[in-house]
C-alpha cells in the first residue's frame, strides 16, 4: 500500500507545471498546479525542506510575491533551473478566494503567475541588493539626523530660544547658545543638548562615509557613469536607479519607468470622460524623491539657452505652469532619458537649441 501511495505522489509531482509559494519567515505553503491550472499538490515546508523539494523537482514555473525574502529564493531557484516570477502583492490579492490563509494565498499566487497580462518584478542580483542596502542605511541615518535636529529645536523653543530655519544655521548658532551663560537654559538641558549635538556629529560622519562610498561606486561602474552624463543625475540617483531598475529592459518604453516611479498623472475616468489628477506617487518614494530633487537642481541651475531641454522648460513656465509642476514634468522627462541610456548602453548627448 505504501509503494502505491509513493507512486501516486511521484506521479502527482511530475504533473506539476506551476508552483505557487507563500513565503514567510520559517514556514512556506506550496500549491502545485498542472497544465490545466488545476491544483494537484498542497503542502507546507520548512525553509530547509523547501530548498530540498525544489532541488529535486523537475524544472517548472514558480511564482512568489515580491518581498525581501523572495529575492533570495528567486536567485536560488533560478540556479536550479526553474523559471521564477515575482509579483507585487496588490496584483495577487484579487485572485484570493474565500477567506485569507496561507494555502489560499499560495493558490492565488499559482493562478496569478499564469496570467498573460500579469506584471512581474525582476530578480535583483547580489550587487543590486548591496547598493539598495547602502541607500536604505543612508536614508535611515538622514531620518535620524532630522529627528535629532527637530528635537534640539523644540528644546530650544521651549526655553524661548529660536534659530533661523536650516540645518547649517542651527549648526552655526548652537555653540554660541550653549556657551552663553545668559541663555535661559538649565545645566541639565545644556547637557542634553550637548549629547544630541554629539549624536548629530557622529551621524554626519556616517552619512558622509556612505555617500563617499556611493560616489566611488558610481565612478567605477559603466552603467552609473553613463547615467551621470544626464543633467540632474548625480551619484545618488545613478546608484539608486541601477540598484532598483538594473538595465531597465523589463520596461517596454520610458513612460513605463516614469509610471513605475509614480511621475505620471493618476487617472480616474468613467463614462467616456477623462479625468487626470495629480501624480500617482506609486513605486519607490525614495527613488521618486531623488528624481524630483535632481530635476529641481536642473531647473534652478541649468543654463537653458543652448539646450532644447531648456527651451522646453521655458515654454512650460511661459504657459503659466507652477514651478513644482515644471519640476515634476522635468523629472518625468529625465526618467525617460535614464531608461533610454540604461537600455541602449549609450551616453546622453545634449541636443542643441
Amino acid at each position: 500500500m505504501d509503494s502505491v501511495d509513493q507512486s501516486n505522489s511521484r506521479q502527482t509531482t511530475m504533473d506539476i507545471t506551476t508552483l505557487g509559494i507563500d513565503v514567510s519567515k520559517n514556514s512556506f505553503h506550496v500549491i502545485g498546479a498542472n497544465r490545466a491550472g488545476k491544483p494537484v499538490f498542497r503542502q507546507k515546508f520548512t525553509r530547509q525542506k523547501l530548498t530540498e523539494f525544489i532541488a529535486n523537482h523537475p524544472p517548472c514555473l514558480i511564482g512568489m510575491e515580491a518581498c525581501p525574502g523572495s529575492q533570495h529564493f528567486a536567485r536560488k531557484f533560478e540556479e536550479l533551473g526553474h523559471q521564477v516570477r515575482l509579483m507585487p502583492a496588490q496584483f495577487v490579492k484579487p485572485y484570493v478566494k474565500s477567506n485569507k490563509n496561507d494555502f489560499n494565498d499560495a493558490a492565488a499566487i499559482a493562478e496569478a503567475v499564469r496570467r498573460p497580462t500579469m506584471r512581474f518584478v525582476t530578480t535583483k542580483t547580489t550587487e543590486q541588493h548591496d547598493l539598495q542596502a547602502m541607500h536604505r542605511v543612508r536614508e535611515r541615518l538622514v531620518r535620524t539626523r532630522t529627528s535629532i535636529i527637530c528635537q534640539i529645536r523644540s528644546f530650544l523653543l521651549e526655553n524661548g530660544i529660536t534659530v533661523r530655519t536650516g540645518r547649517a544655521a542651527l549648526a552655526r548658532a548652537l555653540p554660541a547658545i550653549l556657551e552663553d551663560p545668559d541663555q535661559p537654559l538649565s545645566e541639565r538641558m545644556r547637557s542634553l543638548i550637548c549629547r544630541l549635538r554629539d549624536q548629530w556629529r557622529f551621524i554626519d560622519e556616517d552619512i558622509n562615509a556612505v555617500s563617499k562610498e556611493l560616489e566611488a561606486i558610481a565612478r567605477s561602474r559603466d552603467d552609473c557613469r553613463r547615467l551621470l552624463t544626464i543633467p540632474g543625475v548625480g551619484p545618488l540617483v545613478a546608484t539608486a536607479l541601477v540598484a532598483s531598475v538594473g538595465n531597465g529592459r523589463h520596461f517596454k518604453r520610458g513612460r513605463e519607468l516614469a509610471a513605475w516611479l509614480g511621475l505620471v498623472p493618476r487617472e480616474h475616468s468613467t463614462g467616456g470622460k477623462q479625468r487626470l489628477l495629480g501624480i500617482s506617487k506609486r513605486g519607490s518614494s525614495y527613488l521618486r524623491k531623488l528624481m524630483i530633487h535632481g530635476a529641481r537642481s536642473c531647473y534652478l541651475n541649468m543654463n537653458r539657452e543652448p539646450h532644447r531641454m531648456g527651451q522646453w522648460i521655458d515654454q512650460l513656465s511661459q504657459r503659466g505652469a507652477h514651478r513644482n509642476i515644471v519640476v515634476v514634468a522635468l523629472a518625468n522627462k529625465l526618467a525617460r532619458i535614464c531608461w533610454a541610456v540604461m537600455r541602449d548602453g549609450s551616453v546622453y548627448h545634449c541636443v542643441k537649441a
